[in-house]
């Protein structure tokens, strides 16, 4: 397995080539909101045929519709809530997917919980496991259920969504650095694991300051127009999508 690199960036300048995820299945959790949409979006944009997976039916919708307008490849929409989704639950999509599609690409996890922000003699036992159920738990089990299906491809990738404090703990980030710390070790397992034994490779993504729903819960008092929109970090999401980032794996890499 190579060195991890921390602060890792894809090469400069990169530019994926219009048709760079023709053909691929990639599933994207969260994809009804935030960087999972537009992930969604664009992954549909460079060719892929994306699984819409998210708890909100109505949302996830309105993505498929946006997808659809634009002539992109049909997406497919999965409804699960993470936070109460049980083994079952993901034996049972994997084995939907397997029907429908026989095979994926790729698989985003970019769905998470805030939780709360206080300091951990505060921090309420409810939130705290909320947090790690849909942060940790929903990974393992969702990654655990799909790796069958991710095994079947030529060239496989799975991508977590890390964070700045899930490698640096700060103060009154509680549950939600904590288990950016677990997203980040576990990416570092699976790809060991996988490295030699299989085509799947396993990354994870630092998005940065990006403006979502999220981002204003945790920084009221900033203003949105000082920082990315998700739109403006998608070439790291491509790039780690794509065959552009073959033989990348174990890495933690900063989108900013």
């Amino acid at each position: 397995m190579p060195d991890i690199i921390l602060n890792r960036h894809i090469p400069e300048g990169y530019s994926a080539a219009d048709n760079s995820l023709r053909d691929r299945v990639i599933l994207v959790t969260g994809a009804g909101d935030g960087i999972g949409r537009t992930a969604a979006l664009t992954f549909a944009r460079y060719g892929a045929t994306v699984i819409l997976a998210g708890r909100t039916q109505e949302k996830l919708e309105a993505v498929y519709d946006a997808i659809e307008h634009a002539g992109y490849p049909q997406a497919a929409i999965y409804a699960i809530d993470l936070k109460t989704a049980t083994e079952a639950d993901y034996t049972a999509l994997a084995e939907q997917l397997e029907n429908e599609f026989s095979r994926l690409d790729g698989l985003l996890h970019n769905a998470a919980a805030l939780g709360e922000r206080t300091s951990i003699a505060n921090y309420s036992l409810a939130s705290w496991n909320q947090v790690m159920s849909v942060n940790v738990n929903a990974q393992f089990m969702l990654s655990k259920a799909l790796l069958p299906l991710l095994k079947k491809s030529a060239d496989a990738s799975i991508v977590f969504t890390s964070s700045g404090v899930g490698r640096q703990g700060r103060a009154f980030w509680g549950a939600y650095a904590v288990s950016k710390f677990a997203t980040e070790g576990f990416s570092q397992v699976l790809a060991a694991e996988l490295e030699n034994t299989s085509n799947i490779r396993a990354n994870c993504i630092n998005p940065g300051a990006t403006r979502t729903r999220m981002r204003a819960t945790a920084f009221p008092a900033e203003d949105p127009a000082t920082i990315k929109t998700p739109e403006d970090i998608m070439p790291t999401y491509v790039y780690l999508m794509g065959p552009d980032s073959k033989g990348v794996t174990g890495q933690s890499i900063d989108a900013q």
